[in-house]
């Protein structure tokens, strides 16, 4: 894809059945348990976008053998442990990437360097270092917890450890790092988020045991264990699926199916909400791969309307926040989404960008501390969406979103840094545009 913007138009009905590309933690967690593992790791259905290779470069960095054997097939070769990189691990835009490998790595005698790309050099690492400081790691970074940074691991031991607000990466951290401490780790988890490294942390021969009590997530990864390479086949990703669903549910006659998609029921909120909407989405040919749940799901074109979203639903589609406000611009009524402050600390500001991008294309848009209204333009006299080229801020979420609205806007949306979409969806614009949508470059 060219560095020029991307334009979308309202066209006809979008058609198809396509499958969404690999999901991106699971993809993350399959190189780096992999690496871990001793003996050899078969991974199918890798997510290929640029974050997914920044973490393969970096298993590569620390010892392992990482070889790519055919599309989304990947091999891992695992020594049982990190060694110490000869270079500083640059992870590129991938903040699960980064935080899941300093916990991985802080459990070894090693010194390990970690930067990244501008958006990620902005962003905390904070509430990863403090728990790993706990168990003995040690940083030296920049004010505020930013990259770059530097981690000397070793010597760990063990950590009962509540966290403070729902964060799946500071979790899959502390648990990565208690696989070498004395003792192991014991997570509490007040608010219950995505559960794909306890689940494959049992799959690499681990043993991991969860209890809830008093409503709170107890997980415990007890100590001197060691993994064993395994196979996995990734699912496709329910984040990168919700576009062409959405944008089937807002294109009048459509009819969309991505296959083969993730169900686990935390990463499933957005499905659960679309539903409220009104939203006609079938769910078939259920199964299990690899200890997850998957299948196919069919969009159709619905009349939507508002809803408030419960706060507690957030941890379960914190990605999927601005999809979602692009399906509530075209819903009947106002749609509330609160309990979202996480998105103020992703790739971008989420809820600033999106309430900026939806209200440059005429939609009713009320921004909040950890919140956001949108009321939909199919009540509220606003004839005329569209017509806006919104700032991303290298938000590749943000750009996807945006570029959806423009398919069902009575005038074109551009984003001005499509570039950014290779890293978690590549082949994204050439998926929507087999399915009928009409994207083009811009200047």
């Amino acid at each position: 894809m060219t560095s020029a913007g991307l334009t979308a138009h309202r066209g006809g009905p979008l058609r198809g059945r396509v499958r969404a590309p690999g999901d991106k933690s699971i993809s993350h967690r399959a190189l780096i348990f992999g690496a871990l593992a001793s003996g050899v790791t078969e991974v199918e259905g890798l997510l290929e976008g640029e974050d997914v290779k920044r973490s393969a470069q970096a298993m590569a960095a620390f010892g392992a053998g990482v070889e790519r054997l055919g599309e989304g097939h990947w091999r891992v070769v695992g020594q049982g442990g990190f060694a110490e990189p000869a270079d500083v691990i640059d992870c590129g835009n991938a903040g699960t990437g980064v935080r899941l490998i300093m916990g991985a790595a802080a459990g070894f005698d090693l010194a390990a360097t970690f930067t990244g790309d501008a958006s990620l050099r902005g962003r905390p690492m904070n509430r990863v270092m403090k728990p790993l400081a706990e168990m003995g790691a040690v940083f030296l970074g920049r004010s505020g917890g930013r990259l770059p940074l530097t981690l000397k691991g070793g010597g760990l031991k063990r950590i009962s450890y509540r966290l403070p607000e729902p964060s799946a990466q500071v979790k899959s951290a502390v648990l990565l790092a208690g696989l070498h401490a004395d003792g192991g780790a014991l997570v509490l988890e007040p608010e219950a988020t995505r559960d794909h490294t306890e689940r494959m942390l049992r799959g690499f021969g681990a043993v991991v045991h969860v209890e809830v009590k008093d409503g709170v997530r107890h997980i415990d990864l007890p100590g001197g264990q060691s993994l064993t390479g395994a196979h996995v086949r990734v699912p496709g990703d329910p984040s990168s699926a919700a576009f062409p669903l959405v944008a089937a549910l807002i294109t009048p006659g459509s009819e969309v199916t991505v296959e083969g998609v993730l169900l686990n029921p935390l990463r499933t909120g957005l499905f659960t909400t679309l539903i409220e909407m009104g939203a006609d989405l079938v769910i078939s040919n259920v199964r299990v791969e690899s200890g997850e749940e998957v299948g196919d799901i069919t969009a159709r074109y619905s009349e939507l309307s508002g809803v408030e979203v419960p706060a507690e639903r957030a941890p379960s589609m914190i990605d999927e926040y601005p999809i979602l406000a692009v399906a509530a611009a075209f819903a009947r009524g106002a749609t509330h989404m609160r309990g979202i402050g996480e998105m103020r600390v992703k790739e971008s500001d989420r809820i600033a960008l999106m309430a900026t991008g939806l209200a440059a294309c005429g939609i009713g848009v009320e921004e909040e501390p950890e919140g956001l209204i949108v009321v939909g333009a199919a009540q509220a006299n606003h004839p005329a969406r569209g017509g806006a080229r919104v700032v991303t801020r290298g938000d590749h979420r943000i750009a996807m979103s945006h570029l959806v609205m423009g398919l069902a806007s009575d005038q074109p949306v551009s984003v001005d840094e499509p570039g950014m979409i290779a890293t978690s969806f590549p082949g994204f614009v050439e998926m929507m545009r087999g399915l009928g949508a009409e994207l083009g470059e811009s200047a």
